[in-house]
């Protein structure tokens, strides 16, 4: 690949990350919220068992406490990620890019957990309209984040090779 060429892919990248986990952020903690604020009078109710968790989702299904508690972390994760993900691309040196790289993919990991529980919140059934457009946008969020960790990792060498040709 050409000298900045992967540099720009991934600035690109990036840039469309910072927004869509920043959504994604956004709405998994008015879920949270939710959650937190409707747990009181709709889990007094229940058995023993939903009745101990601290946080019982009203709307949805047994799924939607895991996948809205971990897309809130993968948001938070992510949004951090993106953001000093393009300083580090700014720099474009070998520190900088493996530092990166390494973040990239743990929060791809933490993406992919949180699109699992979304896909087993749809196999499962009924789920609210918030909750389908926090899905969706996992479900983009991962694959953007996919393509970004591959375009840092294959972006890696460049700086290496700069500096040995110069030598």
């Amino acid at each position: 690949m050409a000298y900045g060429g992967s540099r720009s892919v991934t600035f690109f990248l990036l840039a469309i990350n910072l927004p869509l986990y920043f959504i994604v952020l956004v709405i998994a903690s008015w879920a949270t919220n939710h959650g937190i604020q409707m747990s009181r009078e709709a889990a007094s109710v229940l058995s023993t068992p939903a009745h101990i968790f601290p946080i019982y989702f009203p709307m949805g299904n047994m799924a939607t406490g895991f996948f809205i508690i971990f897309s809130l972390i993968a948001g938070v994760v992510g949004f951090t990620t993106s953001f000093t993900g393009l300083l580090n691309i700014f720099e474009w040196d070998a520190s900088n890019l493996h530092s990166a790289a390494i973040s990239s993919f743990i929060t791809w990991a933490l993406t992919l957990l949180a699109m699992g529980f979304a896909c087993k919140e749809m196999q499962l059934g009924w789920t609210d309209s918030n909750l389908r457009i926090l899905e969706v946008f996992t479900i983009i969020v991962s694959a953007t984040q996919m393509l970004c960790t591959g375009v840092i990792y294959a972006g890696v060498s460049e700086p290496i090779l700069q500096r040995s040709r110069r030598v």
